[in-house]
């Protein structure tokens, strides 16, 4: 396995994962990794949907903390997205545990990490969590930082109830049927430096208007979402944060800059105690939908609120 320099630039480094072949293709996905000489703690990052990873600034606290830092881009999305695939396209959400054991298995295993922590965003946190539940038992991972995880519809719960049937039967005879895409344009408007933000990332990555939306896509995110709903026992402590509140609109509205424009905070932190048995929520006012892109104060909030955790329920060996 060849570790070479990542698109970041040094110290970051990131290195190819073949995966079985699916019905596109071949697949691979992309781990990326920025090393701390010495350490035995390791964060594992996945990012959400239509997106990748590319907050140094992230990596910069849990380096600075002592941990190895790795982030995984899954298959078919950003650095691991190819000419003949449909991007973000999966039918399982399963199909991401592939990606999930190799990666843990280069940090355990080839760079000695003893210790790994989780952290998901968005649809990366339902992701990481399903997989965590699969794995319990396993000592594959110690703990989960969950931020804004997708744990439910940003519907109406008659909405969700009443167009799951219909999901379901289309997600199974028309896999790739696209559907009208939900992405707000002006939430990643409300973050990049060439709209109205303060950060800078590739737009062909994580493009304003998304991705297509497949019907398969979403049925499988959909069954997801009834696991959750069904309990998941995960067997290690976990951290949900989520904003005090949510904003809907399809015009430019100030409230993006200090909601979630995504998904509806107060259905994420109802669902987390179905998790585990040992979660710990927190609700961050004025946060954004990926918490570690709000303006400052509310990111230092986040950090501290997170340092705090890892003092309790995962500190230094």
């Amino acid at each position: 396995m060849e570790f070479r320099e990542d698109i970041l630039g040094a110290p970051y480094e990131a290195t190819e994962l073949p995966l079985i072949p699916d019905e596109e293709g071949e697949v691979s996905a992309t781990l990326v990794r920025r090393l701390v000489s010495g350490s035995r703690q390791a964060v594992l990052y996945l990012h959400g949907y239509t997106d990748y990873f590319f907050q140094t600034h992230l990596a910069d606290h849990f380096t600075t903390a002592g941990y190895s830092f790795y982030a995984l881009d899954l298959r078919k999305y950003g650095r691991s997205l190819r000419p003949h695939q449909s991007p973000n396209f999966v039918t399982d959400l399963a199909a991401y545990d592939e990606e999930l054991d190799e990666a843990v298995r280069v940090i355990r295993e080839l760079d000695g990490h003893t210790r790994v922590l989780v952290n998901g965003h968005s649809t990366g946190g339902l992701v990481a969590a399903l997989w965590a539940a699969r794995r319990r038992g396993r000592g594959l991972v110690d703990g989960l930082f969950l931020n804004s995880p997708f744990l439910s519809m940003p519907a109406a719960p008659a909405v969700r109830t009443i167009g799951a049937p219909a999901l379901s039967a289309l997600g199974r005879a028309l896999p790739t049927r696209k559907l009208p895409a939900p992405l707000n344009p002006h939430y990643v408007h409300s973050l990049h430096q060439d709209h109205r933000g303060s950060w800078n990332f590739d737009l062909t990555l994580k493009p304003a208007e998304g991705f297509p939306l497949y019907a398969g896509w979403l049925a499988a995110i959909q069954r997801g979402h009834r696991t959750v709903r069904r309990g998941l026992s995960v067997d290690c402590p976990i951290l949900m944060m989520a904003s005090t509140a949510s904003t809907v609109t399809s015009r430019w509205d100030p409230a993006l800059m200090h909601t979630d424009a995504v998904l509806r905070a107060d259905d994420i932190a109802a669902l987390a105690p179905r998790l585990g048995r040992h979660v710990t929520t927190i609700r961050v006012e004025g946060g954004v939908h990926d918490l570690v892109l709000s303006a400052e104060p509310v990111r230092a909030r986040v950090f501290d609120e997170l340092d705090r955790w890892l003092t309790t329920y995962f500190p230094a060996p």
